[in-house]
């Protein structure tokens, strides 16, 4: 067996996320963080010494120009997730991009468009769709073992408590649920279903602050198929995902982790697939773009940009339905 390149990360913006990604990057010999960037330059280097990366930057610019750096991984708030990716690209360089990809569809599209000219890798970090788990379930799917799919249900909610000056409440820090947790239903019923919603109903609670606090979606595909989705900052929610089709259904514990899921044919015993990791599962993600980067691939199948422009509109659709904006955007 040939040793794989070794592939040097560049990490925009080192908060809690992007630590979570360089700890679990930490089990990828084949995986070396090169460098990391901030708005500050102190709090760069905290997270520098805390990981061990020989380099600090002080701005996207900065990290985006290092030679060092193969790919860069985008934790930064949402509304900076188009200017600092398009800093990367702008600077040669590939981006793994936290999801929310961007605040909307239109930045999405100038995204993915000046990637395909450019011929670089980009990719949204949808870090469940990667998770061995659903791998396991995508098979179940492409195999026809449930038959024709009909119906997805599924949610994703947190309490985060009433913090009206944080990140989840605050509408011009991109807050509330659609982009941060709903994203996660939404793009698993794109997946489930491998296209967008030709007709969708919506309603939300929209909070003090203006934004989102919780919401239901119903989601029409083609009068054949459904899909009932919610989503909350406020309510803590079982976070299940049942899919079911005309011969069996699966069911997946805490679809976001997943770390089980169980598949019932109709008239079969049961049948339960399992992952026993103990790392959290954003590892799979980086390995799937080092592997795209090796392979000289531009885009992952799995998650391609031209899926997440499309899921950027749905958004977009949903939003407005609300009235709900965001800085304009």
């Amino acid at each position: 067996m040939t040793e794989k390149r070794v592939i040097h990360w560049g990490i925009m913006g080192p908060g809690n996320i992007s630590g979570t990604f360089a700890s679990e990057l930490a089990h990828a010999p084949e995986a070396k963080i090169a460098a990391v960037a901030g708005r500050s330059i102190e709090k760069a280097q905290a997270f520098a010494d805390k990981f061990a990366i020989p380099q600090a930057y002080g701005s996207c610019e900065e990290l985006a120009n290092d030679p060092q750096v193969d790919i860069v991984y985008v934790g930064t708030l949402h509304p900076i997730h188009n200017e600092n990716v398009m800093t990367c690209l702008r600077a040669g360089k590939a981006v793994l991009c936290e999801k929310p990809f961007t605040m909307n569809a239109a930045e999405a599209r100038e995204i993915a468009d000046y990637a395909k000219e450019r011929g670089l890798f980009v990719m949204e970090a949808m870090w469940t769709r990667y998770l061995p788990v659903i791998k396991k379930v995508r098979e179940w799917l492409d195999s026809g073992v449930i038959g024709e799919t009909k119906l997805l249900k599924t949610e994703f909610g947190f309490d985060a408590g009433w913090n009206p000056e944080g990140r989840l409440l605050d509408p011009e820090k991109g807050g509330g649920t659609l982009l941060d947790a709903g994203i996660y239903p939404i793009s698993f019923a794109s997946m489930v279903f491998g296209s967008q919603p030709t007709k969708i109903q919506s309603t939300a609670f929209i909070g003090e602050t203006g934004v989102d606090e919780q919401f239901s979606l119903l989601f029409d595909y083609e009068g054949t198929a459904t899909a009932s989705l919610h989503g909350s900052v406020r309510l803590s929610m079982n976070n299940d995902a049942w899919i079911y089709g005309t011969k069996g259904k699966i069911h997946i514990p805490e679809f976001l982790a997943a770390k089980k899921a169980t598949l019932y044919v109709n008239g079969q015993e049961e049948e339960t697939t399992s992952d026993d990791r103990t790392i959290t599962g954003h590892l799979f993600q980086a390995l799937e773009a080092m592997d795209c980067l090796r392979e000289g691939r531009t885009e992952s199948s799995i998650m391609p940009p031209s899926e997440t422009v499309q899921l950027m509109e749905t958004l977009d659709a949903i939003r407005a339905q609300w009235n709900l904006t965001y800085s304009g955007k």
